[in-house]
This record gives C-alpha cells, sequence and structure tokens, in this order.
C-alpha cells in the first residue's frame, strides 16, 4: 500500500505548486523575504525584522475524531501545527484566525473545537483574535466539517532561522511526536479502519497500551517551548518540523544547496501505531519515511554539541543525525533500522 492508494498523491501536489509558483512570486514586491514552499512566510517589516505566517489544516484526522465522537483536540492540533511552522524560521506567534464550516452547525462540536484552539493558544501565548464560522448545505454532507487556520507572529533580523544557517558537519538534534500529528491520516485510515477488518477505534490491538482511537487522536506537539529553551543554550542554525512529505520531503526544505543529511534511524524507538500502519497495510519502509514523521515531531540543526551542552534542559533533545556534503544522490539518507518498524 501506499499514500497515493488512499486518495493523496504527493507528486501531484508538487507538480501542481510548480505550475503556479510564478504567478504567486509575480504578486511579490520587495519585502516579500522567503520563497514558494517555506514553512512560514516572510514579510519584512519597516522597522526592522519579520512578519511570519503559515496557514493549516488537520486534514482527514477529523475523520478519525467524527467516528470516535471526540473533536475536543482537533482545534489544539490545529494551532499547534501553525505555530511550529512558523517557529521553523524563529517566530514567536501574535494571533491566529479560524475557519470552520459545516454543513449544519453542530454546537457542541463547535465548542469543543474552539475551546482546543483556545487551550492550545494560551499555552503558546498566542491570541485568538478571530474566525469565521459558516454553514454550507449541500457543500457539506451529515455532521461532516472542516477546519482551517491561519497565524502570524515576528521574528527579529538576529533570530531568524533558515538554510543559509547550514553547514557540513552541524548535528541533527529531535524531539518526539506525539503520534501521527496531522499528517498522514488517509493512508492510516485505509490501513486500519477501512477494508475487510477494520479496526475497532475503543479497543486497544494488542501493541499500543490505549484505544485505537487515542493513539489517533493525540494531540499535535507544540515545540515552542523546548526550542525556545534550546536557542538560550545553543546556536541553533534551522529548524524543521516534520509534517506531510515526512523526512524525505521535510528536510531537504531546510537545507543549503550541496548539503545533505544523514539520519540514524537507530536513535529512537519508533511508535507502536506507526508499526501497526506498516504491518496492516503492507506499506514499505520507503513508503512511511515519506509520508509519516515515525516519532519525530521537530529537528534542530546545530553546531556539535559536547557531551554536557544539554545538561538540565527539561526537554532535552535526541541526536538522531549530521549534515554532509551532497556530491549527488538524495538530500535525505537513512542508516542502520528502525527499531519498531
Amino acid at each position: 500500500m501506499e499514500y497515493k492508494d488512499s486518495g493523496v498523491d504527493i507528486d501531484a501536489a508538487s507538480t501542481a505548486l510548480a505550475r503556479v509558483r510564478d504567478a504567486i512570486r509575480s504578486t511579490w514586491g520587495e519585502d516579500v523575504a522567503s520563497d514558494v514552499g517555506s514553512f512560514g512566510g516572510l514579510y519584512r517589516l519597516p522597522g526592522g525584522g519579520y512578519l511570519v505566517s503559515s496557514i493549516d489544516g488537520v486534514g482527514t484526522k477529523l475523520k478519525v475524531a467524527q467516528m470516535a465522537r471526540d473533536c475536543r483536540g482537533v482545534g489544539a492540533d490545529l494551532v499547534n501545527h501553525c505555530v511550529n511552522d512558523i517557529l521553523v524560521q524563529g517566530a514567536r506567534p501574535w494571533f491566529f484566525l479560524d475557519y470552520f464550516a459545516a454543513g449544519r452547525l453542530d454546537g457542541d462540536v463547535f465548542a469543543d473545537v474552539v475551546e482546543g484552539m483556545a487551550t492550545a493558544c494560551r499555552e503558546n501565548a498566542c491570541a485568538l483574535i478571530g474566525g469565521e464560522t459558516a454553514e454550507m448545505p449541500g457543500l457539506y454532507h451529515g455532521d461532516d466539517f472542516d477546519l482551517a487556520g491561519a497565524i502570524v507572529g515576528h521574528v527579529t533580523d538576529e533570530d531568524l532561522l533558515g538554510p543559509e544557517h547550514v553547514t557540513e558537519g552541524m548535528e541533527l538534534w529531535a524531539w518526539p511526536s506525539s503520534g501521527l500529528h496531522t499528517n498522514g491520516y488517509s493512508l492510516a485510515r485505509r490501513a486500519l479502519l477501512e477494508g475487510d477488518e477494520p479496526l475497532p477505534l475503543d479497543r486497544d490491538p494488542g501493541t499500543l497500551g490505549v484505544t485505537l482511537a487515542e493513539a489517533l487522536l493525540a494531540v499535535h506537539r507544540s515545540y515552542l517551548h523546548p526550542v525556545t529553551e534550546l536557542r538560550e543554550r545553543v546556536d541553533v542554525a534551522a529548524l524543521c518540523h516534520l509534517t506531510g512529505g515526512g523526512f524525505v520531503d521535510n528536510l531537504p526544505r531546510v537545507l543549503p544547496e550541496g548539503r545533505a543529511v544523514e539520519i540514524d534511524v537507530g536513535a529512537w524507538d519508533v511508535p507502536p501505531v506507526f508499526g501497526l500502519i506498516a504491518e496492516r497495510g503492507g506499506v514499505s519502509a520507503d513508503e512511511m519515511r515519506r509520508v509519516f514523521n515515525l516519532g519525530i515531531g521537530m529537528v534542530a540543526i546545530v553546531p556539535a554539541l559536547g557531551p554536557r551542552a544539554l545538561e538540565g534542559l527539561s526537554d532535552p533533545p535526541l541526536r538522531i543525525g549530521r549534515v554532509v556534503r551532497r556530491e549527488d544522490g538524495d538530500a535525505v539518507r537513512f542508516e542502520g533500522s528502525h527499531r519498531g518498524l
């Protein structure tokens, strides 16, 4: 099984974006400081520094939440995902706006979602400043609803992160994910919840230690606080949020020309939910690495650290690889064997 078998074609999305790249760039003036494909869009402020913005959704994780009748976490998923995207460029969030659309507004579901967003905004010191609620019968059916959010933050010139700071010999240090976060759910649903023998959401299939619903709906982590703590100690060059596209498509976004990364995939234990997806769906390790985060949510690229550099951190990252010269081949290379996949 591959991601496109579930209805999602990553290559088609990349090709479509390439077709409109010039049209997007044609709207820019000299104040736009990022390029198409950045985790967040940079807009230079007249007084110095940059506004950083991003927009995203929760994807078909919403379907799992509806099936489990538990939509409390998807609002927090949305906020934390957006916070992480602008964090990649060094930004702290300022404010957030949401869009909630349904065929019929269910007040209880709406309240659960917004309360989740509000909780995550408070935890990230971000104002939930506005939003839009739309009822569109005929476009959405039954209890279906969709959710999107946009965030705006700020970064100073001296705190801006990016590929231009990355050099050969730097190390990759990473924090674990809480699960799938908000990516790969079409494939996960196909492997686990569809077909002749779908797994029940309200039970542990035997390897998770929690119900399947709890594993699939674990809230997307925010990395604002551990990244901030690390930056007070270490000169971070770049960050990478492992979202849709997994390791293969995301890490090259924060690498300069001529550089690659080598990932030691045996450096961490892959959470059992990923092994369950791979086994039930017959998904190859290569496909799993391109679709899912496999237990790693945020990667920091830093100069080589001494053995005591991270002592005292409340949430220390784990070393998972290094930056090397790219002479040919892929920008992301994998070494060793996954533990748990």
